[in-house]
């Protein structure tokens, strides 16, 4: 499936029909290169779930932490496997709650099976394409 998302006016809109289309997928692995939009479109699906607090990008936390409870994770600096484990990134996957996953790349092999893998990619136009 995918969402083509033309303008930021539109990104809250393709937040509500993706959650809309993941059924009661919690866990969301989002690929896409730097600058792709990954932190803005979950920025998005934090609004539209609800969230009153600002959603940053939790590059240096490696976690945040947002009401409801919604996890959202930036792996891009993590060094290695292990520490995930010491994160206890696990226990956050079986949680029930939301899990927004930013840089899933190294973590790959700790996601369940059913792990919704987005893929955004940026077109000529600027237009953005969200895959699952």
């Amino acid at each position: 499936m995918e969402i083509k998302i033309k303008s930021l006016d539109e990104i809250n809109e393709a937040a509500r029909q993706f959650l809309s289309l993941i059924g009661d997928a919690r866990v969301i692995a989002f690929y896409a290169k730097m600058g792709a939009g990954k932190t803005t479109f979950t920025r998005a699906l934090c609004e539209v779930l609800g969230v009153q607090e600002p959603v940053t990008s939790p590059t240096f936390a490696i976690v945040n932490e947002y009401e409801g409870p919604i996890y959202h994770f930036d792996f891009y600096r993590l060094k290695n496997l292990k520490e995930a484990y010491d994160l206890g990134f696990e226990d956050y996957l079986y949680s029930g709650a939301f899990c927004l996953i930013e840089w899933p790349e190294l973590v790959e092999d700790l996601l369940p099976t059913e792990t919704v893998r987005v893929h955004i990619t940026v077109e000529d136009d600027g237009t953005r394409t969200v895959s699952w």
